[in-house]
């Protein structure tokens, strides 16, 4: 089971691939490098996570191998 976090994080990662689909991935990076610059670690941490799901999801790895 997944705690509040881990769940919204994975729904935030669902949303980025379906507005963003490739491009996903560096959209949520961009927000992370934003969260430091920021000093606001939490925020990155969540990022980071975001883009760990991001790296296994199935629909971003079938998407950038077509390019």
């Amino acid at each position: 089971m997944f705690d509040e976090n881990e769940r919204l994080a994975i729904q935030e990662a669902h949303w980025l691939i379906k507005e963003f689909g490739v491009e996903a991935p560096l959209y949520a990076a961009m927000k992370a490098e934003k969260a430091i610059e920021q000093k606001d670690f939490g925020r990155c941490a969540r990022w980071k996570r975001i883009l760990e799901i991001l790296a296994d999801s199935p629909a971003t790895k079938s998407a950038s191998s077509k390019y």
